[in-house]
């Protein structure tokens, strides 16, 4: 797939990791929400009557998993979201009124700059980071995260990816899952500084890798 301005519309697998600091919602096109869609009309019932006042919505939702991340109207019911189930609902409003922006997942690699805490996992597994997911929407070249500044349990905001792939706004969580332990095989455990790491022990690593992240946001 070609490359543009270092940014994949599809499967990304780069041999370094390559940072780019995320874009700002006005980076992405604008249009006025059309009642008689599902998440339209959950959009113009709160008062966004546009795609930017709908992400700028998404965004000030404080940030937290949700019970049900299958559920797309769980961002409304709960008021809060992840990355997951905030871009979710929001690439869903795009896709209803005809936008092209997209969900992205992408794999980073968590360390103790990013999320305090993540060295003790990386020392018992014998790992150079921990591979974690994360979100975020994607237009032409320009991405953003609709959970930048949110107090997510993160130091930093993510903008180094090692892989990246485009995927429907609201994909099931065992499709995202089976998405990232392909990356893991194909692209992640293959570099050098994976050498003789097994591919289960960064699956039990991810675990404490979650539950770190929660307890965070506690």
């Amino acid at each position: 797939m070609a490359k543009t301005a270092g940014f994949h519309t599809g499967p990304q697998r780069d041999n370094a990791i390559s940072g780019e600091i995320m874009d700002a919602i006005d980076t992405l096109p604008d249009a006025p929400i059309v009642a008689g869609r599902p998440v339209s009309d959950r959009f113009l019932a709160l008062g966004a009557t546009t795609f930017h006042a709908a992400c700028r919505y998404a965004r000030n939702i404080p940030y937290g998993y949700n019970s049900d991340r299958e559920d797309l109207f769980i961002l409304f019911t709960e008021q809060k979201g992840s990355c997951t189930t905030k871009h979710a609902v929001v690439a869903t409003l795009a896709q209803e009124i005809g936008l092209p922006v997209h969900k992205n997942i992408g794999v980073y690699a968590m360390t103790e700059a990013i999320v305090t805490g993540t060295d003790r996992i990386l020392h018992r597994f014998g790992l150079p980071y921990l591979p974690m997911v994360h979100c975020f929407l994607a237009y032409g070249r320009f991405r953003v995260d609709l959970t930048e500044g949110n107090r997510n349990g993160k130091n930093t905001a993510i903008d180094a990816f090692l892989y990246t792939e485009e995927v429907i706004p609201h994909i099931a969580g065992k499709d995202e899952y089976l998405i990232y332990r392909r990356a893991l095989k194909e692209t992640i455990l293959p570099r050098e500084e994976f050498t003789g790491v097994e591919l289960k022990t960064v699956l039990h690593a991810r675990e404490e890798g979650l539950v770190l992240l929660r307890e965070k946001i506690k």
